[in-house]
């Protein structure tokens, strides 16, 4: 059956419905048995494929839009294997549904503006993106948070989406090793007249930590944020667990790492680290824990 749906002849259309239904339509779904290495990255480009080919009489056939938006709802959820969960299904995120999120988020036009010159720079993709720091902040103002620390700053797009909603007594350190990168932080700190609520440490943010807690600055944090060196992740945690109090939040980014972490075949240093920690992280009986699909992934950890 698989042969004659691969390579059948004639009108490609219901050849290609058994073959997208059959292969449930989800992101990088692989065709089952021996065709394991086939895969689809979207139901879209198929239906793209199908308007673009012609029968045999030389007249393109084509898609109805119906089957079309058939094609596009199922690409936009997923289901787990394991059946206990009920068949539930939960939203994919497309292209086009992410740029539906984007334009739901209030993003502040220095924040527009920080974010439009990094996009610019090498490496912006590190930078985290509105919708992420869309909820940092609200979980600083959920948490009346006065006190905030940031472990990798970058060009300072989430650390000046915190400190805009800070208090003008908060206080936020911004642990960041690269002065390049902090420069450019600094001038919109400055630019949002927020530069007194952010404490700048440029070294690097385990020593920094280190020192808060030496300066008898432990359980006197309210929030902490997460976005630096993978492979740090389990000692950036330990030390903030010293510097948050019991209530406060600590959010880790870039836990799902594009999808790696859940691919058995995929073992790079990074990808097995935080695979690691975020095992830790889930028996860690310290903290109460929520993984975010939000980003590249992201984990609020309360601790208790």
């Amino acid at each position: 059956m698989a042969n004659q749906l691969l390579y059948r002849p004639g009108n490609p259309i219901p050849t290609l419905r058994l073959l997208i239904s059959t292969c449930i339509l989800s992101r990088n779904s692989a065709f089952p048995s021996r065709h394991e290495k086939l895969h689809f990255s979207s139901a879209i480009p198929i239906i793209r494929s199908m308007k673009a080919v012609k029968s045999c009489s030389g007249d393109p056939i084509r898609a109805s839009k119906s089957y079309s938006r058939q094609c596009y709802c199922a690409n936009s959820v997923v289901v787990s294997e394991d059946e206990t969960y009920g068949n539930k299904q939960i939203i994919s995120v497309t292209s086009q549904l992410y740029d539906y999120i984007l334009a739901n988020v209030r993003e502040p036009e220095i924040l527009k503006k920080l974010r439009e010159e990094t996009a610019t720079m090498r490496g912006s993709q590190m930078q985290v993106s509105p919708d992420q720091a869309q909820l940092l902040a609200m979980l600083v103002q959920i948490l009346g948070a006065k006190r905030c620390i940031e472990v990798g700053v970058y060009t300072g797009y989430s650390s000046l989406a915190v400190a805009l909603v800070l208090p003008e007594s908060g206080r936020l350190v911004a642990c960041e090793r690269d002065a390049k990168s902090l420069e450019i932080a600094k001038k919109y700190y400055e630019q949002a007249g927020v530069s007194h609520k952010v404490d700048v440490r440029h070294a690097l943010a385990a020593d920094t930590l280190k020192s808060l807690i030496k300066n008898g600055e432990a359980c006197s944090y309210d929030f902490a944020f997460v976005d630096a060196e993978k492979k740090m992740y389990h000692e950036y945690f330990e030390l903030l667990l010293q510097l948050v109090r019991v209530g406060g939040v600590i959010v880790v980014d870039n836990v799902l790492w594009h999808g790696k972490v859940a691919d058995p075949l995929v073992n790079d240093p990074k990808t097995v680290s935080i695979r690691n920690f975020n095992r830790s992280i889930m028996e860690d009986n310290r903290v109460s824990v929520s993984m975010v699909p939000i980003g590249d992934g992201m984990t609020i950890c309360r601790k208790r």
